[in-house]
This record gives structure tokens, C-alpha cells and sequence, in this order.
């Protein structure tokens, strides 16, 4: 595992907290978002501390359930694949689903189809929901 620079991202952190800076944004919008240096196998920033982050949902005008993207080739069930920009291929990362402040926001990239975030949002949930067993099979202890 690669050695990680948490004491230059605990410094753009602060200022990210202490600026006055919001953007206006929208489910389906896709910013760049100072992600960080993370623990183990949690999502990292990029180059900058940076990554493309999808709005998922939207909380209120600060916060919102974002999931980062990657351009590595992932096809899998954690990953959805589509494309937002012309030849710009994007692996979301469902597993990766979590709270975002705006503040992290760097800049707008694009915007995710409403087609493709249909697709997106069936496949979340087909990650993330486990189907219930039938009670009535269940024994009593079980319950």
C-alpha cells in the first residue's frame, strides 16, 4: 500500500471548512470534490486530492449523498459504467455511496442523463437492498 499525504490534505481540508465559497447544485450534476487521502480502501482523491463525484441526493443547499467516479474499466455490480461527456467513459462506484459536503466542490463537470440515472439508481438498489426472507418459513426463534 502506498504511503498517503495526510498532513498536506488535513491543510486543504481546514481551508476547505473555513471558506465562504458554495455552488448551486442538482441530483445528476457531476463536480470535481477534493475527496482526500482516505483509510485503507476508501475512495481517494486523485491528483489534487481530487475526484469527479456524482450527485446522487440531494439534502438541502450544503449536503447531498454522492458517489465518486473513476475512469478505470470496472464492470462489475459495484460499478456502473456510462458516459456524460463525448468519449468520456465512467465507472461509478456504488460501494462507495456517502455524505458530501459542497464545500469540497472544486468545479462542475457535466451532468449525468436522466437515462443513464434511472439505470444508476436500479442498480444501487440492487446492490445495497438485501431481499427478505419469508417469515412465515422462519422458525420461532428466528423471529
Amino acid at each position: 500500500m502506498r504511503d498517503k499525504d495526510f498532513s498536506s490534505w488535513n491543510n486543504i481540508k481546514e481551508q476547505l471548512h473555513n471558506d465562504k465559497i458554495n455552488f448551486r447544485f442538482r441530483e445528476r450534476d457531476i463536480f470535481f470534490m477534493y475527496v482526500g487521502a482516505n483509510i485503507g480502501f476508501e475512495q481517494d482523491g486523485g491528483k489534487d486530492f481530487l475526484r469527479p463525484v456524482l450527485v446522487y441526493r440531494k439534502f438541502n443547499k450544503h449536503v447531498f449523498l454522492g458517489i465518486p467516479l473513476t475512469s478505470q474499466v470496472k464492470f462489475d455490480k459495484f460499478h456502473y459504467n456510462f458516459e456524460y461527456k463525448d468519449n468520456t467513459r465512467s465507472f461509478a462506484i456504488l460501494s462507495q455511496l456517502r455524505l458530501f459536503d459542497i464545500k469540497r466542490a472544486k468545479f462542475r463537470d457535466g451532468q449525468i442523463s436522466k437515462e443513464n440515472f434511472f439505470e444508476l439508481q436500479n442498480e444501487l438498489l440492487r446492490l445495497i437492498v438485501t431481499p427478505l426472507e419469508d417469515p412465515k418459513g422462519a422458525h420461532e426463534g428466528d423471529l
